[in-house]
């Protein structure tokens, strides 16, 4: 699998119809521009496999620094294409971000994962991920 930042507007569209299978409510044309918005303001960065010339894979993840974590990458999105999925694509997709975070100097890569998404829980667990927080939300939009 060959993997690579996406930095084009081209190279966004082409992840859509992965990350679709992750956040189904964007229509394409919303997924796009939310993902130009967070790129310009919050330092959102798109990484994507390909495998035989299909995005199989993709991952968004920012850099950020806090008092809790120290200087660490947060991975926003992480998904395998379904008709990829056990074929080690994820594994790939984050061992390329572990090693980012390594090179841009970071003391932690963190992500959340739905409280359902047991498979993926097994997966993290498997690349020797911990679990260390419960992570709490309150609506507050209609």
């Amino acid at each position: 699998m060959d993997i690579a930042l996406a930095e084009t507007p081209q190279d966004i569209l082409r992840c859509y119809p992965v990350m679709k299978e992750l956040r189904p409510t964007y229509s394409e044309e919303a997924y796009a521009a939310q993902v130009a918005r967070q790129m310009k303001t919050d330092r959102y960065q798109l990484v994507y496999g390909e495998d035989d010339g299909a995005v199989v894979g993709v991952g968004g993840f920012r850099t950020v620094e806090l008092l809790a974590w120290g200087r660490a990458i947060y991975v926003d999105d992480l998904v395998t294409a379904s008709r990829g999925r056990s074929k080690g694509y994820g594994g790939q997709l984050l061992d390329w971000l572990i090693e980012r975070a390594r090179s841009l100097g970071c003391d932690h890569l963190h992500l959340d994962s739905g409280v359902q998404r047991f498979a993926a829980h097994r997966f993290y667990l498997t690349k020797r991920m911990d679990i260390t927080a419960h992570h709490f939300t309150i609506q507050l939009t209609d």
